[in-house]
């Protein structure tokens, strides 16, 4: 386990928060239990990031009304995230300087995106900064931020996980701690952001 020094944020970290939007809330079209928690340990993470200058991303889903996710189209999920609603908006309790770095994903009809990765030029902005450490929390743990810490992984990304901003759907229970597993063995970090910030 990396010491808290090494965990500190410097340059070279980005920070990228999945996903945190008003229809994954309590509430909304797609819900995630508890998701709302996230937001206050996110916003710790975003004023450190944003005081040492450092990047921040915040990716979305920005769907389209006949997406191929949806239900009516023979996917898994409700109608959510539609591009321009207030389901689409972040949390309006987070805290994202007007710096942050939008990722737009699962933007056309026919291709869905679990991860900030899929059909988005994410790689291609984190090299030019010259990132190569990722501190990633956000909606929900065993889908979208599972899939965008497995990528980061496979594209030679370390990842920090924060255990304490993180979510899950929990389909069938226990899918978040077996998602979290699954990023540890890929090679991802867990901390719990408020004990090592």
């Amino acid at each position: 386990m990396p010491s808290r020094d090494d965990l500190t944020p410097r340059v070279g970290d980005a920070l990228l928060v999945v996903d945190v939007q008003n229809d994954f809330l309590p509430g909304g079209a797609l819900a995630v239990r508890h998701g709302d928690e996230v937001v206050a340990t996110l916003n710790e993470a975003i004023a450190m990031f944003a005081q040492r200058h450092l990047p921040i991303i915040a990716s979305r889903d920005w769907h389209p009304a006949d997406h191929c996710s949806f239900r009516s189209r023979g996917g898994p999920w409700p109608p959510h995230c539609l591009a321009d609603s207030p389901g689409a908006d972040f949390a309006p309790g987070l805290h994202l300087p007007a710096s942050t770095t939008i990722v737009s994903k699962a933007t056309t009809v026919d291709n869905d995106a679990y991860s900030a990765f899929t059909g988005t030029d994410l790689d291609q902005r984190l090299r030019a900064a010259r990132i190569s450490r990722l501190f990633v929390g956000g909606l929900a743990t065993d889908y979208c931020v599972l899939n965008t810490v497995i990528d980061a992984r496979r594209a030679g990304y370390d990842v920090v996980l924060l255990l304490d901003g993180v979510r899950a759907v929990n389909v069938d229970p226990g899918d978040g701690d077996t998602a979290i597993a699954r990023m540890r063995q890929a090679g991802a970090v867990a901390i719990e952001w408020t004990r090592a910030a």
